[in-house]
């Protein structure tokens, strides 16, 4: 369990809490400015909290040594930098430093997963931007994390990857290990996540199965506009009308 509680940040989170089971793939979602980024970056022990606390299983995770953190809990930033331009089997192969060993079976099949075994010996400049995105999520996953927690790491992929990458991430939910993704874009939060947390303006306003959590009452009084949810069950698109006449836009 990764569980956040009664969680304050200066004027960015509000006692937040939540408890995130793994095994399940967990999105947050919310308008810009509501503390999606913020709540990501103290659950991965980025940002330490004015109030509250994080939990990794029964422990504090502001006990954990910052090693032992790294090996549990994978972070992948929105807007990662590439310190060095190094091959891309280079950088993925970063993602063992907290492990101490060079994981070459770990960083292939991380590398092979997103499909990047054609660029291996390619630095990340001559690649595009949804390329060089991949290979900073393999980083990630070849450190083999308890947790793989995600912002907007959907936002530079086409189509076909963001499906392949959901599906990966399926897969590594199945597995046991939880999966936490700040989205913006709600129609992938509703067909591919397992739970959704609402943030606006630092608080949670929902918490629960999509379905509930991304109802359109809440869609109406939290992001102020008119929608409605078309589809079946897994294949959801959202048709947004206008502002809503009952929530004034921020």
């Amino acid at each position: 369990m990764l569980a956040a509680r009664n969680i304050t940040l200066a004027e960015r989170l509000d006692g937040v809490t939540a408890a995130l089971e793994p095994g399940c793939i967990t999105a947050i979602c919310g308008p810009n400015g509501a503390g999606k980024s913020t709540l990501l970056s103290v659950l991965a022990g980025l940002l330490t909290p004015n109030g509250g606390e994080v939990l990794l299983g029964d422990t504090p995770l502001a006990a954990l040594h910052p090693r032992q953190r790294a090996k549990r809990i994978g972070y992948l930033p929105q807007e990662p930098v590439v310190a060095w331009d190094v091959a891309v089997r280079n950088l993925v192969a970063l993602g063992r430093l907290p492990h101490g060993d060079r994981g070459r079976r770990q960083v292939a099949a991380a590398m092979e997963t997103l499909d990047l075994l054609p660029f291996a010996d390619r630095p990340p400049s001559q690649l595009s931007g949804g390329e060089r995105a991949r290979a900073l999520l393999a980083r990630v996953l070849a450190g083999e994390p308890e947790w793989i927690l995600a912002d907007e790491p959907l936002a530079a992929l086409d189509l076909g990857h963001q499906l392949d990458l959901l599906r990966h991430l399926r897969r590594e939910a199945e597995a046991g290990i939880g999966v936490v993704l700040v989205l913006h874009d709600l129609a992938l939060a509703i067909n591919h996540a397992d739970r959704v947390l609402v943030l606006d303006r630092g608080s949670l306003a929902a918490d629960g199965a999509c379905e509930d959590a991304l109802a359109t009452e809440v869609v109406e009084r939290v992001w102020g506009v008119s929608a409605r949810w078309i589809g079946d069950p897994g294949a959801r698109a959202l048709v947004v009308r206008g502002c809503s006449p009952s929530t004034k836009l921020r």
